[in-house]
């Protein structure tokens, strides 16, 4: 009875542990996401609903995320090191509790995901597109933009019906009645707990992440770091050249206005000229104001102080991406060398070269929360590069550009692209630190006993039996070693996994040429980004400093 008491008392201390850093990093991410957003959206077009919509997207993306370490350290406390089970988690009742916990979060969680891409955020998105238009009321503001929500909804319905009857295993013969076959795809249904629907739904927005990371976060990954180290202009010499480049345009509006002083009408071209010059001496005009208003900011003048500090910082950041990069060479390496190929997605159960940010993650593992904080501080740093990647290039659609990402100075509408792609971004996150440490994210430091006999010297006395721990792996008994249930959401379907496998390729490649361009790229101006000539709809009075 003691120990019974015993058990229970330390499953509950460990499980209050565990969700007590989490609540701890809920409340740090929710603060987090509301300067983040605050700091880029406009002050003058700001509406209370896009910016709430945009901070909960956010938040829900990054919990998300910061649910994984919780999971393996569950699946990882149930063990002690030397692969026996704990008192408490001896039960397979017991066990079995506390990973349907873990996968109602996810349940959770995911369902939120599939509820702001599919529904909320498309909403919201075409009510504020819908108040561009003159002469328009609420009520048909509401309507039309249900009316376009309505195509994201189909797309939603339509994933979680392939999801649940699309089965796993192999179906019933051709000699079986048609209602023997309906009966089986709903067993499949109740035995998974709905678990492919949802699968197939977060897999299929994981894709697009996966098309966000390769174009945003590889070149983030390059031009974060490089601008740190590289720095801005000086703000005196910028204020000097933006000046003799004002002298220069008067001077040729005065030659051209010359040409009509004794009453003769400029010609269609010179007029052109004429509009383009005006229009160029304007935007210089403002950037002396804001060039101005910068050399007397104090924020600048720290900024020069902290140089070294953004020197040692960017050096860090550049470390740390090219960890990432051969980390996850490494691992598509050995699955490209150990795997059973693209049928079955690539998947190793495992390591079978060394990967410095898998060993880095499983010596962390036992010195709780060291692992949670590092792969928090993983999350965050592929937030903040896909952000300086999106910032640096805008919001595109295939070759046009529809929003830029300036700070004080973002769109709702553009707020609400953000957000979205940072959700499948960070969506895409679980599968890469998969993939930059595989045996960590499946099976955390578990280990499991394998009994052995030794053959005794003595023939009067028998065999000695003794137990040695291994680390758990795809020959461990199931019983022995339980898998993460963020592990099962990854690779509920082959296909998928042999996509991701060839994007991380991609990804190496992309962050490759992208430190290129960002070497070859001059330092940027002291005000980059608040004015640019395609400023129709922004004011000066926007922005302050």
């Amino acid at each position: 009875m003691q120990e019974v008491k015993m058990a229970a008392q330390s499953l509950l201390s460990e499980s209050v542990l565990g969700w007590s850093i989490f609540t701890f990093i809920l409340l740090t991410i929710l603060a987090f996401c509301w300067v983040y957003i605050r700091k880029f959206q406009s002050r003058q077009e700001s509406e209370v609903v896009s910016t709430i919509t945009a901070i909960c997207a956010l938040a829900i993306a990054l919990i998300t995320s910061a649910l994984l370490p919780v999971d393996i350290f569950l699946v990882s406390f149930m063990k002690y090191p030397n692969g026996t089970y704990k008192e408490w988690a001896s039960n397979n009742e017991t066990r079995g509790q506390i990973e349907d916990t873990v996968l109602y979060g996810y349940y959770t969680l995911y369902s939120i995901i599939l509820f702001c891409v599919f529904l909320w955020i498309p909403f919201v998105y075409f009510y504020y597109e819908e108040r561009d238009d003159d002469n328009v009321n609420k009520c048909s503001q509401v309507k039309n933009a249900l009316k376009y929500t309505i195509g994201f909804v189909i797309v939603c319905v339509v994933l979680l019906l392939i999801g649940t009857f699309v089965p796993l295993e192999a179906p019933p013969g051709q000699n079986s009645t048609q209602w023997e076959k309906v009966q089986y795809l709903f067993e499949e249904l109740g035995s998974s707990h709905g678990l492919p629907a949802l699968s197939f739904s977060i897999s299929s927005l994981t894709l697009i992440g996966m098309l966000a990371v390769i174009t945003y976060t590889a070149y983030g990954m390059s031009v974060l770091p490089l601008n740190l180290i590289k720095g801005t202009r000086s703000v005196v010499y910028e204020r000097l050249e933006n000046t003799e480049d004002i002298d220069d345009v008067e001077h040729q509006i005065e030659k051209l206005k010359s040409k009509c002083k004794d009453g003769r009408p400029l010609s269609s071209r010179d007029r052109n000229n004429l509009q383009e010059l005006e229009g160029k001496l304007q935007v210089l005009r403002r950037r002396g104001r804001h060039l101005e208003i910068a050399e007397r900011n104090c924020c600048t003048k720290v900024g020069s102080a902290l140089r070294p500090v953004k020197i040692l910082l960017g050096i860090f950041f550049i470390v740390v991406a090219l960890l990432f990069t051969v980390a996850l060479f490494i691992s598509n390496l050995d699955k490209a060398l150990h795997s059973a190929g693209i049928s079955t997605g690539f998947i190793i159960f495992g390591t079978n070269l060394t990967n410095p940010l898998n060993e880095l993650l499983l010596a962390l593992q036992p010195v709780f929360p060291l692992d949670y904080i590092l792969i928090t501080v993983i999350t965050m740093y592929f937030v903040l590069t896909s952000m300086a990647g999106i910032r640096n290039m805008g919001i595109w659609f295939f070759w046009i550009r529809l929003y830029k990402i300036r700070p004080n100075r973002t769109r709702p509408q553009a707020l609400l692209f953000l957000c979205m792609i940072l959700l499948l971004i960070v969506l895409h996150t679980s599968y890469m630190i998969y993939s930059l440490a595989p045996q960590y994210v499946m099976y955390g430091s578990q280990k499991y006993l394998v009994q052995s006999q030794m053959v005794s010297a003595s023939p009067t006395s028998g065999n000695a039996t003794f137990g040695t721990s291994r680390i758990c792996g795809a020959d461990a008994p199931e019983d022995q070693c339980t898998v993460t249930r963020s592990y099962l959401f990854l690779h509920k379907f082959w296909f998928f996994s042999t996509i991701y496998y060839f994007g991380n390729w991609a990804f190496i490649g992309a962050f490759l040429i992208g430190l290129v361009v960002s070497c070859c790229k001059g330092k940027k101006s002291v005000i980059e980004g608040e004015v640019e000539a395609d400023d129709s709809d922004l004011s000066d009075d926007e922005y302050v400093h």
